[in-house]
């Protein structure tokens, strides 16, 4: 099994459409209502669906990026303003925290191995 997609709901296609591509994703499908996009590395996709009635997003996507303070900088310098600069945190990533123009909480990160083999993993199955 792996994961397919993740979705998220914007209020304003063309403006969430241009921020993702600013951001250097690919946008792979464009309509009025769902748009598409793939990450510059690796296979991983994620959508955006418009929404019409007013929404409240409590999901946050991550993005990974090894050179995330360079990245940062890159985004910044072309008018993407962050809530929060790249900080060590003490699950042991690095992140930075910006949100879309709808409103959707982003975290870009560097984990390392760590993503996946932090020192409290365990391995549970059913």
């Amino acid at each position: 099994m792996n994961l397919n997609q993740v979705t998220l709901p914007v209020s304003d296609m063309g403006q969430a459409t241009a921020f993702y591509r600013d951001m250097g994703f690919t946008q792979i499908v464009d309509t009025p209502h769902y748009a598409r996009f793939e990450c510059p590395h690796g296979e991983a996709t994620f959508s955006l669906s418009l929404e019409d009635a007013a929404f409240h997003n409590g999901a946050i996507i991550y993005f990974e990026r090894a050179d995330l303070d360079q990245w940062v900088e890159q985004l910044k310098s072309r008018g993407f303003a962050f809530d929060q600069d790249p900080t060590d945190q003490r699950y042991l990533w690095r992140e930075a925290v910006l949100r879309d123009p709808s409103g959707n909480r982003i975290k870009l990160y560097w984990a390392g191995e760590n993503r996946r083999h932090p020192p409290w993993r365990v391995e549970r199955r059913a």
